[in-house]
């Protein structure tokens, strides 16, 4: 898969938009500021496909790019207390709707930052592909942000915190280093095969 050639297709609003859903999915699902548009940018190898933005709950639409037939799909962060209460009903229907629309989501990468435990969110998340069956990698973002002992300290923490997701592949990521982005591209390339 040539991922330098990624194309910005669309975004929507609310799921009635969404389009039909044909070729395979990879979505990328996190909490607001975990590094979703850092990841996909370094995915593609561009400075700024996916839109970076230092103001967290930036992705308020489900955005689409294409890559060689595959949609890679941004999904809107969750977790940004300072939405209303009705961006906040608007994003979780259309976070819903994505999700129970008969999509051909081949993998989910759900984003953790790695500095910190996982929110009640992102267990929500998590426990929600669980039970839709929904195949899903972890990847821990901002992995360079830590020491090496913090880093192992978090990495070994991680063992427990996932451990209801068994057989679950968990990675460590940077978007400075790109510590991490081969085996993120295997983990996707398997999932298409």
């Amino acid at each position: 898969m040539n991922y330098n050639k990624a194309d910005f297709e669309r975004a929507y609003g609310i799921s009635s938009q969404l389009p039909e859903s044909k070729e395979p999915e990879i979505a990328f699902a996190g909490r607001s500021n975990v590094g979703k548009s850092s990841l996909l940018n370094k995915l593609f190898n561009r400075k700024s496909l996916a839109r970076v933005s230092s103001v967290p709950g930036k992705t308020i639409t489900v955005n689409f790019y294409d890559v060689d037939g595959v949609k890679f799909v941004d999904l809107p962060g969750y977790g940004y207390a300072k939405i209303s209460k009705q961006e906040k009903q608007r994003f979780g229907e259309l976070m819903e709707g994505y999700f129970k629309s008969s999509r051909n989501i081949k993998l989910v990468v759900q984003l953790v930052d790695m500095r910190h435990k996982p929110s009640a969110d992102d267990f929500g998340m998590l426990s929600f592909m669980k039970e839709m069956n929904i195949p899903f990698i972890i990847v821990m973002t901002k992995a360079d942000k830590l020491n090496k002992t913090q880093y192992n300290k978090r990495l070994e923490e991680s063992k427990s915190e996932f451990a209801q997701f068994e057989n679950c592949t968990v990675i460590p990521f940077s978007s400075q280093s790109g510590l991490g982005l081969d085996e993120i591209k295997k983990q996707i390339e398997l999932s298409i095969d």
